[in-house]
């Protein structure tokens, strides 16, 4: 099957291909493989470090590793110990060795309170439900800028409506973090299509796939599951039905079935992509390091960012906004 005139034209995924599709839930995960530069790009995790937040709004993160330039994930952010919770609006680059203050940060985290011990800070990607309006507000210097919009999501999800995104990320956490053990990261793999239900939320493609490696976690958990998890938590939403066993009584009974019920799931996700809208899509270049270009893309129904090199495509966020995966 072949996705590439199907996907959103935000950027050309010819180099790329894809894999077989992985459902659980209301989840499914189509891998992607593709152009993989190992020693270029640091990865986010081991690479990256959250040097200090000072005041409210102000993120300074550091690249550790020894090379490689930092592409830093759309929308990364911290649980952290003796410091409010921070998020970032936007991607950005940081040089081997060097630090960044990003100043247009957003607190998550309404007062103090919560917070985890020094050696179990980890990061989280965002909720794709508010990833566009954080991005709308990149550049914006209002550390409260967020806590309406997680408020809301807070009284979605049936908890208290205020700015505190950890009463998810980390309240919820053993529940959404089971979403890493219902779907599998493959060798080489180094990015995915994401649908939440029948609808297309994500498309996510890293440098490399140690960097995909360690983004993994954070978007099929906190950034997609979340969106995932909503609806299966719905009154008289069974979240995962269990599954028609085959009825074969041969083995190759057993393997023609199997066969034919990954074509129907292919022909479904499909018509799903097929029945995504196209978009007239509204694009800014945000910033340059050497040969690489940051860029925003906004759209009525989705809205991301991507990097490119002289060369094609590098990295890509690109998510839907909520109102198009709540439509009827």
């Amino acid at each position: 099957m072949d996705y590439h005139s199907l996907v959103p034209r935000a950027f050309d995924l010819a180099p790329y291909r894809f894999g077989l599709p992985q459902c659980s839930g209301a989840m499914t995960v189509v891998p992607i493989f593709g152009v993989d530069h190992p020693d270029t790009f640091a990865p986010p995790l081991s690479g990256l470090k959250l040097s200090q937040v000072r005041g409210y709004g102000n993120m300074e993160l550091a690249n550790a590793a020894g090379a490689g330039v930092a592409i830093v994930p759309l929308h990364m952010g911290y649980i952290q110990d003796q410091a409010q919770n921070h998020a970032l609006c936007r991607s950005g680059f940081i040089g081997p060795g060097q630090k960044r203050m990003f100043d247009d940060a957003c607190c998550v985290q309404a007062a103090q309170g919560g917070y985890l011990e020094g050696r179990e800070q980890w990061f989280f990607i965002l909720p794709v439900q508010l990833r566009a309006q954080a991005l709308e507000l990149r550049g914006e210097k209002s550390y409260s800028k967020l806590w309406d919009a997680i408020g809301a999501l807070n009284t979605a999800f049936g908890l208290p409506g205020r700015g505190h995104l950890e009463q998810i990320v980390s309240r919820s956490r053993a529940v959404l973090t089971q979403y890493q053990s219902r779907f599998e990261l493959l060798a080489g793999q180094i990015g995915a299509l994401f649908f939440v239900e029948d609808r297309l939320a994500g498309v996510e493609i890293a440098p490399s796939a140690a960097y995909f490696q360690e983004l993994w976690m954070p978007l099929v958990c906190f950034c997609y599951g979340a969106a995932a998890l909503q609806v299966e938590q719905r009154p008289g939403q069974d979240p995962r039905p269990p599954a028609e066993p085959f009825p074969a009584h041969t083995l190759p009974e057993l393997r023609a079935q199997l066969a034919a019920s990954r074509q129907e799931r292919l022909a479904q996700i499909e018509t799903w992509l097929t029945t995504t809208p196209a978009e007239a899509w509204e694009g800014h270049e945000e910033e340059r390091l050497l040969s690489l270009r940051l860029h925003t893309i906004l759209g009525r129904n989705y809205a991301g960012q991507f990097v490119e090199d002289g060369k094609g495509l590098v990295y890509a966020s690109l998510f839907a906004r909520p109102e198009y995966l709540t439509r009827n």
